[in-house]
């Protein structure tokens, strides 16, 4: 292996290293072609046909396994296809257990469309590892981890998990969208894949949807790859070259969106208007510690609950700068309602279940001046003193 490839921060600037052979670029190009010229008649050549391989896409998906620490790597038009991609390496018959507060989105395609081809799912605590032992049953074949997980932060072991797994016959999915792989890296602590929405921290700009997976298992490879090029769900050159641009910068936007994590979480711990909050990154969650040992830091999600002297309309509504809409992992500071964002599609007993309450709030801390995001989040909690949530 190259020496910088052992380095993220390197790694993430450089990329594969291959320079196109024309012009010598130091970016990879934009291959805005749906067809490529053969040479020789009857030859399959590397690229022939857009949604079987494009040089742009190739480029991302070699970066995308060296990031991922695996071996092949994919890139998929959204994380919702790839998601869909890794659920499909499943059978008709077989059973998937999913973290409980794992993204709405996750469960609506287990539920709307997985489930009418014979691949049923359970919502389980994956925090608890009883819990995962005791749910094993002998269809099961995938345990589906979100961690930490959407929007309650709860942190699984992700290496206890893969082992359980492993042992039962089973395969492990990481959905690694609130981290990336520059702070942690499932497939190095056993998992067999590793899923992104690459519309969130690895993009960072707010200006594309894309999705990833990787894995080291060649059997699951060939199926993943199967998923993309027949369905078609790939990922578009332009965008292509938009996430490799935006992956230079990942470390350092990363970097300074803990930071100001960090330093809005205490802000949010000692306020008055805010009954508990939810971030691996302080030390009395109870996900810290484990957080700690299998990544490199706590991320810049965090929810929190708003206290019932506070009306929650009116805090969304009085905020200035902090951005209210969908999405999450953007240079600007993003915060949204679970359960009227992206948990919505969720019955009232699933909501229970996982601990998603109507005054909870996610909050996507962003690269801004830290004063600014804490003096915003105070004067919308002024104006929303009073009321009471619905």
């Amino acid at each position: 292996m190259t020496a910088y490839k052992e380095h993220l921060n390197s790694l993430l600037v450089h990329g594969s290293e291959e320079t196109d052979p024309l012009y010598r670029t130091v970016n990879t190009p934009i291959y805005l072609s749906s067809t490529f010229r053969s040479r020789n008649f009857g030859v399959h050549e590397d690229f022939g046909y857009s949604r079987g391989g494009n040089p742009t896409r190739k480029q991302l998906e070699t970066l995308i396994a060296d990031l991922e620490g695996g071996r092949f790597g994919f890139a998929f038009s959204s994380g919702m296809t790839a998601t869909a991609a890794a659920i499909s390496t499943l059978k008709s018959g077989e059973e998937m257990l999913v973290t409980r507060n794992v993204y709405g989105g996750t469960v609506d395609v287990l539920s709307t469309v997985f489930s009418r081809y014979g691949i049923s799912f359970r919502l389980i605590d994956t925090s608890d590892l009883t819990a995962v032992r005791d749910a094993f049953r002998e269809n099961t074949k995938a345990v589906f981890l979100e961690t930490p997980s959407n929007p309650l932060l709860d942190v699984s072991d992700i290496a206890a998990i893969s082992e359980i797994s492993r042992d039962r016959g089973a395969i492990t999915i990481v959905d690694n969208t609130f981290l990336s792989p520059y702070l942690q890296r499932p497939l190095l602590l056993g998992a067999d894949i590793a899923v992104e929405s690459a519309t969130k921290y690895m993009s960072g700009h707010s200006d594309i949807i894309a999705g990833t997976a990787a894995t080291n298992d060649e059997s699951l490879a060939e199926r993943l790859r199967a998923f993309q090029v027949l369905i078609g769900g790939i990922i578009q050159p332009f965008d292509a070259f938009i996430l490799l641009r935006s992956l230079k910068t990942l470390s350092v936007r990363m970097d300074r969106q803990i930071e100001n994590a960090l330093k809005a979480a205490e802000f949010l711990n000692k306020n008055a208007a805010v009954d508990h909050v939810f971030y691996p990154g302080l030390p009395d969650d109870p996900g810290y510690e484990l957080n700690a040992r299998q990544a490199k830091g706590p991320g810049a999600m965090m929810s929190f609950l708003l206290n019932g002297d506070y009306d929650v309309k009116t805090f969304f509504d009085a905020l200035e700068m902090i951005v209210s809409g969908a999405s999450l992992g953007g240079v600007e500071t993003l915060i949204s309602s679970p359960i009227c964002g992206s948990h919505r599609n969720f019955s009232k007993e699933q909501l229970e279940d996982a601990g998603i309450t109507d005054n909870m709030v996610r909050l996507s801390v962003g690269i801004e001046d830290i004063s600014d995001i804490i003096a915003d989040l105070r004067q919308a909690f002024e104006k929303a003193r009073g009321g009471s949530h619905p």
